[in-house]
């Protein structure tokens, strides 16, 4: 695919695209996508985190925890984050930096008894 394919459109139009190719499990394309996005407004958080998703289905762990911890540092009460952080932590191995952000998650969801 050429570049100009993900660079094609407004920004609610790629972000319509990104949703499609992240729904139809096309995590690299959805990734391409809203990296662009990402840069254009580095403020918002759901094409960030979106971008954390696709990057940790597509097991690009090392690029979904730095897009999480930039989603917690613009947004720490970001619950999902907190729990995508936990277990991409996890996924590389790194359970005991995990624990935190998922008993985080989990009080933040009103799961008290779990953390």
């Amino acid at each position: 695919m050429d570049e100009t394919y993900y660079e094609f459109g407004t920004p609610a139009e790629r972000w319509d695209r990104a949703q499609m190719f992240f729904e139809a499990k096309e995590y690299l394309t959805a990734a391409r996508i809203l990296g662009g996005l990402v840069q254009e407004a580095p403020e918002q958080v759901a094409p960030r985190l979106l971008l954390a998703r696709a990057y940790y289905h597509s097991a690009r762990l090392t690029k979904a925890e730095t897009e999480l911890r930039e989603v917690l540092k613009r947004n720490p009460v970001e619950d999902y984050a907190l729990l995508m952080l936990g277990r991409t932590l996890e996924r590389q191995g790194r359970p005991a930096e995990a624990a935190p952000h998922l008993r985080m998650a989990r009080a933040m969801a009103g799961d008290f008894e779990e953390a």
